[in-house]
């Protein structure tokens, strides 16, 4: 019988990288399947902490379930685009039309599908550095070349507008702002977004908004969608009920294009068509978005002092800052942590092993700073959606790693 010919991946995924879910969680799923209790706070998922998506959305997706078989519109169905175009309006993002928004798979399809429409091989995008990593992945799928940029620690972790226009070539289409950020929490003030609305405006660039965290806010800060500072630039936003409804598994999220559309016209039928080789997006879940948008906001009861999200990152940050060499700067919105460190403490060389190394020590899963696109291996991303007895755990065994790593290096 002859060698049968290896089957290889397309060279497409050479540079695509998720270590959210890659080689450490395997090897923790692994662990599990030996009898180990794991302490994942690796994935921003709510539901498996307890998070559970409001009581009139579940009611209203049994209620259309039985009309809910077939397909509906590419772009979406009526009742749920309508609620969108009506919370754009909301957020002020001007002249937004029916035909402007496209229902998704959740954000992930959607980002995919919007870098699949506009990339050639070699364009650039500018995408922050850290930054959720399926933008970067999205963009090398494409054929495109992510170029990040620096998110400034010192500042708060805001984008720095000189890094950004130094990064800027002949060949960028693009910028990708996320605000809410993740992996750091930070949220953006308005001086700094009108300042990339009008970096994009003097290099004609898009503006990718992904907006997914924009309700879950702390500390009375305020959230202000960048499409709605300039109807001369063409935005892309992207939001959908996985994280401000605990809704992460109906796969229900939106885009909308905004701004001048007038000269994106090809583009926009790019996206018109990929949404239609999909058919359509979940049906199901598509019925809890009207409901979701339109309902009372529970996501405010737990942002707000003495609500379990607040008190949950109030303790992880206090608990992270407390650790020697350890530093943090605490997050103004969305479910994460991104703790420094410090190299002289701590002389790590490959960040997803010393992850592995903790996982293996102390069954606790996290995600390395690299797998953001950080480019030190100095930091990583924890979320704070465990309640505060499996936290309070986390960090006490998280603080053990870190004295035992200090005495291996210091003897101290």
């Amino acid at each position: 019988m002859p060698l049968l010919r290896p089957v290889h991946k397309s060279t497409k995924l050479a540079n695509v990288c998720y270590d959210i879910r890659g080689p450490v969680m395997a090897r923790s799923r692994q662990m599990e399947e030996e009898g180990h209790r794991i302490i994942k706070l690796n994935i921003g998922n709510p539901a498996a902490f307890g998070f559970e998506a409001p009581e009139e959305i579940i009611q209203d997706v049994i209620y259309n379930l039985p009309a809910a078989s077939g397909y509906s519109e590419s772009k979406g169905l009526f009742s749920a685009r309508k609620a969108i175009m009506h919370y754009t309006q909301e957020k002020k993002i001007a002249n937004v039309q029916l035909e402007d928004i496209y229902v998704g798979n959740g954000v992930s399809e959607l980002i995919v599908m919007a870098m699949q429409a506009l990339l050639n091989n070699g364009d650039e995008v500018l995408v922050p550095a850290p930054d959720y990593p399926l933008w970067t992945a999205a963009v090398s799928l494409g054929g495109g070349i992510a170029r990040h940029y620096i998110c400034d620690e010192q500042s708060g972790w805001l984008p720095d507008p000189d890094d950004i226009r130094a990064k800027i070539t002949p060949n960028t289409r693009a910028i990708v702002i996320i605000n809410p950020n993740n992996p750091t929490g930070a949220v953006y003030p308005l001086d700094l977004l009108q300042e990339l609305v009008e970096i994009a405006r003097q290099h004609q660039l898009i503006v990718y908004a992904d907006e997914i965290y924009d309700k879950v806010l702390y500390d009375g800060v305020t959230h202000t969608s960048i499409a709605s500072l300039a109807d001369d630039v063409f935005f892309v936003t992207f939001n959908g009920l996985s994280k401000n409804y605990r809704a992460a598994g109906y796969r229900a999220g939106w885009l909308v294009v905004s701004g001048d559309k007038r000269h994106a016209g090809d583009y926009i039928e790019g996206l018109t068509m990929l949404a239609s080789m999909r058919l359509c997006s979940n049906v199901p879940a598509q019925h809890a978005i009207q409901t979701a948008l339109g309902g009372y906001q529970s996501i405010n009861d737990l942002v707000a002092p003495g609500g379990r999200l607040y008190r949950q990152r109030q303790y992880t940050w206090e608990a992270l800052n407390a650790i020697p060499g350890v530093s943090c700067v605490k997050p103004q919105g969305a479910m994460y942590a991104f703790p420094r460190l410090d190299p002289k403490v701590y002389p790590i060389r490959d960040d997803r092993q010393f992850i592995l190394e903790l996982l293996e020590d102390e069954k606790v899963l996290v995600v390395q700073g690299t797998g953001f696109n950080w480019p030190a291996p100095d930091h990583l991303r924890l979320v704070f959606l465990p309640g505060m007895d499996e936290m309070t755990e986390a960090m006490t065994r998280f603080a053990r790693f870190l004295e035992h790593y200090r005495k291996r290096h210091h003897g101290q």
